[in-house]
């Protein structure tokens, strides 16, 4: 599945591995962009599967006109040995009926390669969320059993909130609740898959609806950098220390033609 672009390259040790769900708004792939870009971040391999809709295209984080002739595709991995963390991103959605086939290659990937841990970046429909979900912070997170003992004390320290589960017939009987993340892609899927690996999985994610969605990326990441410490921030900062990729100048279309005037 893992095709290596760096003949040389070698998974650091205790490395985090970083990656996106296809979900509500792109949140968790705007916000791996910015990683990407942000730290300049180096790839070297790609992903060859027919799990995900074919996609091929410029290079996103272009900084000159040589590189920006580079081709990209629809999953590649990059990756920053200094800091031990490496990034998986995906551009396209999963094709229908793929999605199983896609968790368990991935599954196989993060096994062999053997992570010391796995964040999941994804998003799910802020009109969805029940009662208790509208107050307090949009953001929530899931941790896999095999890395709740390592978290549990940080999560507690940084008042996180975890990811609550809803009833399965609310109004009804409010006892038989369920895991529910809609908008969420695979992000659900994924987590149980690791949780029955016994991977070291967390998942962070954050309510939101269609639209402009860079301020929710930004968000997402300032909110998982209290953690991870991927780029040291004044408290007072929002945005202007994550460096946006050149490829966001068109994120809404290159404007209107001056014909029209």
């Amino acid at each position: 599945m893992f095709v290596s672009a760096v003949s040389d390259w070698c998974l650091p040790a205790d490395s985090t591995l970083l990656m996106p769900a296809v979900s509500v708004g792109n949140v968790g792939q705007l916000a791996i962009d910015l990683i990407i870009s942000t730290l300049n971040m180096t790839r070297v391999g790609y992903f060859y599967t027919d799990c995900l809709v074919p996609m091929v295209g410029n290079n996103p984080y272009a900084t000159s006109e040589d590189n920006a002739k580079e081709l990209s595709t629809n999953a590649e991995v990059y990756s920053l040995p200094s800091r031990h963390l490496t990034v998986l991103q995906t551009r396209s959605p999963l094709i229908k009926k793929k999605s199983k086939c896609f968790r368990q290659a991935l599954t196989s990937w993060i096994k062999k390669c053997g992570f010391s841990k796995v964040v999941l970046l994804s998003s799910s429909h802020a009109y969805r969320r029940d009662d208790q979900q509208l107050f307090g912070t949009p953001y929530r997170y899931l941790v896999t059993p095999a890395l709740q003992p390592s978290v549990t004390d940080v999560m507690k320290e940084l008042e996180w909130k975890e990811m609550e589960n809803i009833s399965l017939y609310p109004g009804i009987n409010d006892e038989e609740k369920k895991l529910s993340i809609p908008g969420g892609g695979f992000t659900k899927q994924m987590f149980e898959d690791c949780s029955s690996e016994d991977l070291k999985m967390t998942v962070v994610l954050k309510f939101c609806s269609e639209g402009d969605n860079i301020p929710d990326a930004f968000g997402l990441l300032n909110h998982l950098n209290k953690w991870l410490h991927l780029i040291e921030l004044p408290n007072d900062s929002v945005t202007t220390h994550w460096k946006m990729p050149s490829s966001w100048r068109l994120l809404f279309g290159s404007g209107l033609p001056p014909a029209l005037f």
